[in-house]
């Protein structure tokens, strides 16, 4: 299952700056069940090596991947030492079929050919994101369909998806932004500044919607909207002084509904999984956390990870209980998760067929020895 992309540069290659997980819309009679999933990473610049892009395949069963010194396909970026198109966020479609790639200039669309036995990137021309500047944020919606991304610059974009048709342009959104992420419905998306405000922008209406409140001595940091279809809420990381909580906030009015304390230091990032049923913190000194949403518990603790590095991203894999976590020092680090499986539906119906024979059993036995005369 190899690509026809470039072959790899000469040199070392640089230290991963971001990574994605993409599930495979398809998967050939080539590719197991465990090898559905794909991880690509962005690869820094070196005296000796170009920035470039790596597609590598995850074996879900070893939770590892497959060949991290021999990836499925690697894509050069730009030319040895060339910082300005090293990969700084990739955003993948729900689809599987492409992703978006920022750099310090803009940002790249490469689509994803797949067949049987092969894997290719193709590079697409996308006029209103190739000079856009360095970008924060980049988000798709749950459908698909709306694509936003937040500049250092403080500029907001917000685009339909495929025929990027600007849905909002907005260039002075924020001083800078700091997070970003869109509701399961599309019809929201949240934004949080470098200087601790927050706003919700209605997207169909291309205009701000409401300014989140807070006082003057709060921070709103990282946000993140619920993802399980039935609680609509909101996710935000809120300092005050030295203390850090998570808050909760309803979306029908935008108030808050609670607070709570899961990582008991200074947070730098949140994600959801795509199922809604758990919260990922990373710390700034390197501590991860998930928690349970329903509860508010923490599930599973990951200490020391990034040793002392802020994590900058944590995004859970689409399938399994593995996260991806990112900080400027030490990369990119996969994790299995220490909490309760998923029930697959197989598994349901198996405990449905068991209970149906469990019972026909017992009722044989019942009228067997039971004297109805």
């Amino acid at each position: 299952m190899a690509g026809d992309g470039e072959g790899p540069p000469a040199g070392v290659a640089g230290k991963v700056t971001c990574a994605a997980w993409i599930r495979r819309p398809r998967a050939g009679p080539s590719v197991s069940g465990s090898r559905s999933l794909l991880v690509v990473y962005g690869r820094g610049a070196t005296p000796s090596s170009p920035p470039f892009l790596d597609l590598l395949a995850f074996d879900t069963a070893a939770c590892a991947l497959d060949s991290e010194s021999e990836p499925l396909l690697r894509v050069v970026m730009g030319e040895e030492g060339a910082d300005a198109d090293t990969p700084s966020a990739i955003a993948v479609h729900p689809a599987g079929d492409e992703f978006v790639c920022a750099t310090a200039k803009g940002c790249r669309l490469f689509k994803l050919l797949y067949d049987d036995f092969c894997i290719n990137f193709v590079s697409r021309d996308s006029p209103p994101l190739q000079s856009v500047g360095p970008q924060r944020c980049l988000a798709f919606s749950t459908d698909g369909t709306k694509f936003a991304i937040g500049g250092e610059d403080g500029h907001l974009r917000i685009f339909h998806w495929p025929n990027l048709s600007v849905l909002l342009d907005e260039p002075k959104a924020h001083k800078s932004f700091r997070d970003m992420d869109i509701s399961l419905d599309s019809a929201y998306l949240v934004s949080t500044s470098t200087d601790g405000s927050a706003r919700i922008w209605k997207i169909d209406e291309g205009a701000p919607l409401v300014n989140l409140t807070r006082s003057s001595d709060e921070k709103i940091e990282c946000c993140r909207f619920s993802r399980d279809g039935k609680k609509p809420f909101l996710f935000c990381t809120l300092v005050k002084g030295n203390d850090t909580v998570t808050m909760v906030l309803n979306i029908s009015n935008w108030k808050r509904i609670g607070y709570k304390r899961l990582l008991r230091k200074p947070i730098s990032t949140l994600s959801v999984s795509l199922d809604g049923m758990y919260l990922a913190l990373g710390s700034c000194d390197g501590d991860c956390c998930v928690a349970d949403v329903k509860s508010m518990q923490v599930s599973h603790m990951i200490k020391k990870v990034h040793l002392g590095s802020p994590v900058s991203s944590i995004e859970f894999c689409p399938t399994e209980r593995i996260v991806i976590s990112m900080s400027n020092q030490w990369g990119a680090e996969i994790t299995k998760l220490d909490v309760p499986a998923d029930w697959r539906v197989w598994q349901i119906w198996l405990v449905f067929l068991s209970l149906f024979v469990v019972s026909a059993i017992l009722f044989y036995t019942f009228f067997k020895h039971t004297n109805l005369v």
